[in-house]
């Protein structure tokens, strides 16, 4: 087959996956979810293999300890957050009022100054941009609904997953074996290459920014509630959680804090020490834990992971949120890869201009 043709059919056959992709969506989530459980766990269940433990039995040991623990977790933190949530609620008119009372000054003056026109062309700015990002939120929020929160979907993540994630990590390398077996032996050891630093890419994010979000959670929430903020667990939690996405997390964060802080505290103090810790969290996350813990094995610039999350959520809702991260990883290693095979081609050596 000549590689014009092979070039073909990788690239239909790549368009056959990603329509199966789009049309299954709504059944996707729990096995994702069980895949991505069984690639984050697979190193722990290879330690236990080296420790004489059949794959079975370290597999059965593994995925029963991870629910259990997860589990625990869940149960423990669930009537905090559900009275946080009703507490948060209650303050939400304090917190419209103080926003109100501190922008009132600032848009008298901004309508004193502008001529009436000019503040009629701006309302009707305002209302139009106003309605076109509301339109797109509940669009993006609607989708991931629809992919990932809607009932059956919750149950089926709960029920499924834990059976596809003890399959997935029991058969993982014979999977991966499987999959090699048919790669095409010219390519072997180039498709190899490529693989593994795809897996450094992915497991450097998953390995190491779940570790960063775990421990970014854990201050974030410990430091508010030690600080007196109402609902100060829950939204630390919160900025932990989403704190994969570069800056958006302790953003936030610091946003959502201040205003309940500044609509709770009257003393200036309380108010500082709730905007000290997110400046702290954020400056641990960018010295300390993300180079200890995820280093340089990413290779993906934050923009670049942003885009692909924004991206996934469009398209296939939740699903395509927990798929973003390594499929971004994949297309920049293979762009890497496409570069340096241009680079070395002389369609980049011989299309210099001679002098």
């Amino acid at each position: 087959m000549s590689r014009d043709k092979q070039i073909l059919f990788w690239l239909i056959g790549l368009a056959v996956f990603l329509f199966i992709l789009n049309a299954l969506s709504g059944v996707l989530m729990p096995f994702v979810a069980g895949l991505a459980i069984a690639y984050f766990l697979d190193p722990v269940a290879d330690k236990l293999e080296e420790w004489g433990a059949s794959r079975a039995v370290a597999t059965t040991l593994i995925v029963c300890g991870f629910f259990v623990v997860v589990i625990g977790i869940l149960m423990l933190l669930f009537p905090l957050l559900q009275a946080q949530v009703v507490s948060l609620a209650s303050l939400l008119p304090d917190l419209i009022e103080k926003a109100r009372s501190y922008a009132q000054p600032f848009l008298e003056r901004l309508q004193a100054d502008l001529a009436p026109d000019a503040v009629d062309r701006l309302k009707t700015a305002a209302g139009s941009y106003a309605g076109t990002a509301i339109k797109w939120v509940s669009g993006v929020v609607g989708g991931i609904w629809k992919g990932g929160v809607a009932f059956f979907s919750l149950m089926s993540l709960v029920i499924i997953t834990p059976v596809v994630a003890f399959y997935l990590l029991r058969d993982y390398d014979r999977i991966v074996a499987w999959v090699d077996s048919y790669l095409p032996r010219d390519a072997r050891q180039t498709i190899h290459e490529q693989a593994r630093a795809i897996d450094r890419a992915v497991a450097g994010f998953v390995r190491g920014q779940a570790s960063v979000c775990l421990v970014l959670a854990t201050w974030y929430g410990g430091a508010l509630t030690v600080a007196g903020l109402e609902s100060g667990l829950l939204v630390g939690l919160g900025a932990g959680a989403i704190s994969f996405i570069p800056y958006l997390g302790a953003a936030t964060g610091l946003i959502v804090g201040l205003s309940i802080a500044l609509a709770q505290f009257s003393d200036w103090a309380p108010i500082t020490a709730v905007g000290l810790i997110f400046i702290i969290g954020q400056t641990a996350e960018s010295y300390i834990l993300t180079p200890r813990l995820v280093g340089d094995r990413i290779g993906l610039h934050p923009v670049w992971i942003i885009f692909a999350l924004m991206a996934g959520g469009a398209l296939l809702g939740f699903t395509g949120v927990m798929l973003a991260v390594p499929a971004a990883a994949i297309i920049g290693v293979l762009i890497r890869f496409g570069l340096g095979r241009y680079l070395g081609s002389p369609l980049y050596s011989d299309g210099s201009v001679k002098e």
